[in-house]
This record gives C-alpha cells, sequence and structure tokens, in this order.
C-alpha cells in the first residue's frame, strides 16, 4: 500500500481528538483547532440535532447545550435540546439500563457514524492545506483507539461507521488499523522517556492506566532494546471514568430533590440537565484536590442554573427548598462522596494489576482525561507510592493516546508480545475412554471407532504471544471417504475447557478445506494452524500431500 501519511483518530466518550504525521517527516502534529475552539487538543463528543435528529446542526464544544435564556423562560418556552452525547458507551459491555439514554428516533450507530463524518470533513480539510497531492483513500492510514474492554462486535460496528461516515472507501479497508488505548497509551509514555532512561531501565516494567470520561484501561509492560515493548500481564479495565462522577453528581441531585424530578429533566429536558453537569464540571469537579482546606463549600443555585428543575419537583420539595432559595449547598464531604466511588474502583484495578504480574512494578502513568483530577491522583500516590518509584502523569496527558496512536501508525512493530485475553481452538474429535459421558458417544459411517466431539486447545488465556506467532497440529479426516474437512474455531474465556457446547464458548467461524484425495482415506495429514496477528487472528489449514492451503480471518480480542 501507498501509505505517505497516518492519522489517529481517538473516539472518546467525552472527548474525542485526532492526531497526524507524514512519514516523509514523521512529526506528530496533535490537531488544536476545533470549530469555535482554538488551542485545546480535543472537543466535546457532542452532536446537536434538527427536531427530526435527522441532520447535525452543530457538532462539537458548539453542540453543547446552553443555558435557558431569560426570554424561553419568560415565555415558557421547555421545548428539549436535540443534543446528544455518551453514544460511544452503546459499544461497550454495560447493562442496558446502565447505556445513556438516546432519543427513540436515534440508534448508537447513526450518532457514531455523523459524528465521525462532521469529524472527517475537519480531517479532511486539515490534510488537504497540510500536504499537497495527497488523495485521502490511497495514501493515508487510520489508526483508531479503541478501549480495552471493545469486543470483535464493537469493532466490526466502527469498520461500519468509519464506512458511513466516508472516512473508508469500503467496510473491510485494509487501510485501517486498531490498537488498544492503552497499548496507545503505553507506546506515547516510552517515547517521552527519550532522555530519561534511568527511570525505566531495560526489562524494567511499567503500567499505564488510561483514565477517560467512560472507560479505565490498565496494561502492564515491560521496556526492551530498540524501543520495543512486551506486555507482561492480562490487560483489565473498566467503566469508570470522569463521566461516571457527574453520575454521582445526579444521584446527589436525585436525593435532594426526587429521583423522579430529575429522571423528567432527562426525559423532557435533556439539554438543560447537560448544561447543568458541565456547571458541576467546571466550578467544582475539575478543582477538587481532596483537601478540606482548599475546599469552599458551594452554593448550587436552581434558580440560576437549572430554573426548569422547578416545575418538576413536587409540592413537599418545592416547599423546603422555596425556604432555601432553591439553593442545595456542596460541602467538602458531599463532593467527595461523589469522587470515592469512582476512584475507588480505579485504586482496585491498579491493586489488581499488582498483584497478577511476578516483576516488581517501576513506574505508574497516568492519562486520559480524568487523570488530570489533582484528587485522583493524590489517591494513587497515597495508595501505591511506597510499593511503586515513580507515579507520573506525563506532559500533555489528554493527547497520550491519540499521539501513541499515531506513533504506531508509523511503525507498528513497536508491540512484539501480547497476552491472549481468551483460550483458542478448535472444535475435533479424538477416541471415545469410558470416563466419558454417555450421551456424547459419536459412530462415524464407515469408521469402527467410537468417537466423542471435543475442543481441542490451541493455546491458553494467559499466554504471551509474539505478533505473527503460529501455533500448528496436524490432523487427519475422520471419515476413510471424506471430500472435505471443516475445522470450526472457538474461543473462551476458560482455562480447561472440554467441549465446544460450554457455556461462555463462542465459535468464531469455520475454514473449510476441499480434500480431493480421497484414495488416501484415513492417512491424509493437514496442517491446521492460527496465527496471532496484530489484532488479527488467520486460521490456516495446508493439505500436505497436494500442497493447498486455505485460511480465513477474523478480529483478535486481546486483554488490552
Amino acid at each position: 500500500m501507498d501509505i505517505r501519511a497516518v492519522i489517529a483518530i481517538d473516539f472518546g466518550t467525552t472527548f474525542s481528538g485526532f492526531a497526524y504525521s507524514n512519514r516523509a517527516d514523521p512529526e506528530i502534529i496533535t490537531n488544536d483547532v476545533w470549530p469555535q475552539q482554538i488551542g485545546v487538543m480535543k472537543t466535546n463528543t457532542v452532536l446537536q440535532y434538527d427536531s427530526n435528529y435527522q441532520n447535525v446542526i452543530k457538532w462539537g464544544n458548539p453542540a453543547l447545550a446552553q443555558k435557558q435564556s431569560k426570554h424561553a423562560r419568560k415565555n415558557k418556552d421547555l421545548s428539549s435540546s436535540k443534543t446528544v452525547e455518551l453514544f460511544k458507551l452503546h459499544l461497550g459491555n454495560i447493562p442496558q439500563n446502565e447505556k445513556p439514554p438516546l432519543p427513540y428516533q436515534l440508534n448508537y450507530e447513526k450518532a457514531i457514524s455523523d459524528y465521525l463524518r462532521e469529524l472527517g470533513k475537519l480531517i479532511k480539510e486539515t490534510i488537504s492545506t497540510r500536504w499537497h497531492g495527497i488523495s485521502f483513500f490511497e495514501h493515508v492510514l487510520l489508526v483508531i483507539s479503541i478501549p480495552a474492554e471493545f469486543d470483535d462486535r464493537a469493532r466490526n460496528t466502527m469498520r461500519k461507521c468509519l464506512y458511513n461516515a466516508g472516512l473508508t472507501d469500503c467496510k473491510e479497508s485494509k487501510k485501517v488499523e486498531f490498537t488498544t488505548e492503552p497499548e496507545a497509551a503505553a507506546i506515547y509514555c516510552m517515547r517521552n522517556l527519550k532522555g530519561q532512561n534511568e527511570m525505566i531501565p531495560i526489562n524494567a516494567s511499567f503500567m499505564v492506566v488510561d483514565c477517560g470520561g467512560g472507560t479505565v484501561d490498565l496494561t502492564t509492560r515491560r521496556l526492551l532494546r530498540d524501543n520495543k515493548l512486551s506486555e507482561i500481564t492480562e490487560r483489565t479495565g473498566d467503566f469508570c471514568g470522569g463521566s461516571y462522577v457527574d453520575r454521582e453528581f445526579l444521584k446527589f441531585l436525585s436525593r435532594k430533590l426526587g429521583e423522579s424530578t430529575i429522571n423528567l429533566l432527562r426525559e423532557n429536558n435533556y439539554g438543560q440537565m447537560q448544561f447543568m453537569i458541565q456547571q458541576f464540571c467546571q466550578k467544582l469537579k475539575f478543582h477538587f484536590t481532596g483537601n478540606q482546606n482548599e475546599f469552599d463549600p458551594y452554593e448550587f443555585d436552581i434558580e440560576e442554573i437549572c430554573p426548569i428543575l422547578k416545575q418538576y419537583c413536587n409540592d413537599n420539595i418545592k416547599e423546603e427548598m422555596e425556604e432555601n432559595d432553591w439553593v442545595i449547598d456542596i460541602n467538602f464531604e458531599d463532593l467527595k462522596s461523589m469522587f470515592d466511588p469512582v476512584v475507588g474502583r480505579i485504586i482496585r484495578l491498579i491493586r489488581g494489576q499488582l498483584d497478577s504480574s511476578k516483576d516488581k512494578c517501576s513506574t505508574i502513568f497516568l492519562v486520559g482525561g480524568f487523570s488530570e483530577s489533582k484528587y485522583l491522583r493524590m489517591r494513587v500516590k497515597e495508595e501505591f507510592g511506597k510499593l511503586v518509584s515513580a507515579i507520573i502523569v506525563p506532559k500533555q496527558p489528554i493527547a497520550a493516546i491519540v499521539r501513541g496512536a499515531c506513533d504506531y501508525g508509523l511503525d507498528m512493530s513497536t508491540i512484539v508480545e501480547r497476552t491472549l485475553k481468551y483460550t483458542y481452538g478448535l472444535g475435533t474429535h479424538r477416541n471415545w475412554e469410558d470416563e466419558d459421558p454417555i450421551y456424547r458417544k459419536k459412530n462415524f459411517k464407515g469408521n469402527d471407532e467410537t468417537k466423542i466431539a471435543i475442543f481441542h486447545h490451541f493455546v491458553t488465556r494467559g499466554t504471551k504471544v509474539g505478533v505473527d506467532e503460529e501455533f500448528r497440529t496436524i490432523t487427519r479426516p475422520a471419515m476413510p471417504d471424506q471430500t472435505a474437512m471443516s475445522f470450526p474455531i472457538y474461543k473462551t474465556t476458560e482455562l480447561s475447557a472440554e467441549f465446544c457446547d460450554e457455556p461462555g464458548m463462542k465459535l468464531l467461524g469455520t475454514l473449510r478445506i476441499e480434500l480431493p484425495d480421497v484414495h488416501l482415506g484415513l492417512d491424509l495429514d493437514v496442517e491446521f494452524s492460527l496465527i496471532f496477528g496484530k489484532l488479527e487472528l488467520v486460521a490456516k489449514a495446508k493439505n500436505l500431500q497436494n500442497g493447498r492451503t486455505y485460511d480465513t480471518s477474523f478480529e483478535l480480542d486481546f486483554k488490552n
């Protein structure tokens, strides 16, 4: 492929950004010019639609809901804003009731596609002004960073949305590479240690904790020679990013004003609820340090910030709130209680990573937007400062992922080893044994031996595999007159699964090959192999008699 430029896209839950580089002069540039914004490295992952949710009116920062005007209040214009956000969370494996609501006219795939289309227009305009003669579909490699918890379904959806957005010319474009967010962050941290190599010696391990808006992802790596990275533990992650502090704030208001009050605001005036959360972030969340001496109690004035809330309160709450001039006092303990459930989950994730590694961790890097929380930093240092030599927030932590992803696109040989999230294997047969379950007995026509269908392990969850490492086995037909063989490929989180119909077993697909050498009967040897690529699993079968090879590929789900 004639790749001349690499563009990395960090499509985030609350903020998104992109970085780009030309292979002829591989300086990585992080975009910092956005609609109605200059000098910031990300813009809001927010869309504003027309009344039917068909056409995008605004995106990014301009799409944020604004304070309800006095004129609108006077005329009782209570129509809800057509603003949507947090739609990325619909890609994750979280319970349906925890996914943010979307208008019934809008599904999350359309929202993602619409946002990527608007972002893509800015990307194409930026690239065309930077470099003359670059054809987007011919000369550009897209690198998309994805959360650790995204599975192959989520990656396939992202491919579909990229195509719908006009960023690729086909759904299976070879000019799209996925890297995981913690992997990209690890590359960024490694690159930023040039000149500071005494902090992480060769063969020392370091942990990257990527704290985004929706997800927190962790990975522990070993720094190898020549700036290569090896993964030494299974990667972990959870949905406990910065936006979950905002959820705790809404729960706090629900206790003060009634759960039905907040639910009605969400259903009927989502834009005003969004504006209220913005005010909470700007006045309180972004400044909280965890030091009580640095905190001044805050008066949350409902009449000033979100007056429409008043009409949704019941009479008892109205009476009580009128006595307090519709002001809710937020003290230190109130705000701390909004942070602690979220920060506590992050602390437990870090402890789990440390416990799972046999090597001593030399450094913890905190990256991502939520890593700029002074309270989170303080808690991590309190918990782990004596166990880990250094806890570092690198320069520009909010841009760590997108810059690391761009770096990965420029040199995809940086990652030399990964740790598998699943056990991979093959549906096959073996001879029946007396202790096997009787209901699993199977007799093949033309074969006197009794067989049992089993799950044949190829490689077990937690195994370190090199990029493009191949695992092989030799197999033979089950019946003497077979004209074809099928290789059903499965994955499971279990370490010692025996059968393909066990709970949690997932069929990735089936590779089928022709067997023209029927006269060889059961003496026909076929070599089957699984090859673990960057983020792709290749299944290959080779007829050792005639040399003919068949293969297919699947998205590969590492524990990222």
